[in-house]
């Protein structure tokens, strides 16, 4: 063997380590990761990763099970996984192994919140959405199904959504899409980037370009109805929501279903009445849905 050959050997030892501390890591064997994270510290004390390494380590070994005694203790628990062992794991492990890691954490942290009930003023700390970063839909679903009336509170609204479109895709989060939008635009928004979806965020897209409406998150509560003017086609999913009267999106939404289907059974009569209705509620609106009329007439 060369003298090359010793240098270049003498120069992978730390990545040598370091691939020892992350394939127990990976196997999230908390004690064979400690004593190879002590290895990889007693031969290399000045790693870049260690201090990454060593949350990550401890974040194995600390096993906790019990439930949460309440919401202030998990608020300190989901702080810590946020602050740290999801910036560890950013740091330490490769980007596309990092949501699978965290997993466990976030699977463990939602089991001890379980008994935890929803509490509107600090709505994060709950089950429900520790689920979702978990990425089991079904516990997500069963979690949000334990909060009364869910449908008309935003926060569990919006994680039921991302069930129904993780399970069933966008097809079939329609329903819920529409009433979260009436109901909390701002959270609507928030949930988009989230979901990910491409036809979705081309709609949205869409929807921002041509809308005429004020330019706030406000408008966001007038999507559903804006989509049945350029999709009519969806009407049909649409027609499944819970339509909140007291919300003029809402009323604007199902008036649009009623009159695409007046326009099918070609009651001219009906439809004068019901489209100056729609001009009341949203001038702009009313605008768009009558350029579409006026282009399939010419």
């Amino acid at each position: 063997m060369t003298m090359q050959q010793l240098d270049i050997f003498a120069d992978s030892r730390d990545v040598i380590l370091r691939n020892d501390v992350l394939e127990q890591l990976r196997r999230h064997e908390g004690g064979a990761a400690r004593a190879a994270l002590e290895l990889l510290a007693a031969e290399y004390p000045d790693d870049g990763l260690l201090s990454g390494m060593t949350v990550l380590v401890g974040e194995l070994e600390r096993g906790l099970t019990a439930p949460f005694a309440d919401h202030a203790a998990l608020t300190i628990a989901r702080r810590h996984l946020e602050d740290e062992v999801v910036s560890a794991a950013r740091r330490v492990l490769p980007r596309q192994t990092v949501h699978a890691w965290l997993a466990p954490c976030w699977r463990a942290l939602a089991t001890r919140a379980a008994t935890l009930a929803f509490c509107g003023a600090d709505a994060g700390n709950h089950a429900a959405p520790l689920w979702l970063l978990a990425g089991d839909w079904a516990a997500a679903r069963d979690a949000v199904e334990g909060i009364e009336s869910w449908w008309r509170i935003p926060a569990p609204l919006a994680w039921m959504t991302e069930v129904r479109y993780r399970t069933g895709g966008l097809d079939a989060a329609w329903p819920l899409l529409a009433e979260l939008a009436w109901l909390a635009p701002a959270r609507f928004a928030a949930l988009l980037p989230v979901l990910g979806d491409a036809s979705l965020d081309a709609l949205r897209r869409r929807f921002d370009a041509e809308f005429p409406g004020t330019g706030e998150v406000g408008d966001d509560a007038w999507f559903p109805a804006w989509l049945l003017v350029i999709k009519p086609a969806l009407a049909a999913r649409l027609a499944e929501v819970r339509v909140q009267r007291e919300r003029a999106a809402s009323r604007a939404t199902a008036l649009l279903g009623e009159i695409l289907r007046r326009e099918h059974e070609g009651d001219q009569h009906e439809l004068v009445s019901l489209r100056e209705e729609l001009s009341r509620l949203h001038a702009g609106l009313f605008d768009a849905y009558m350029a579409t009329r006026k282009v399939q007439h010419r």
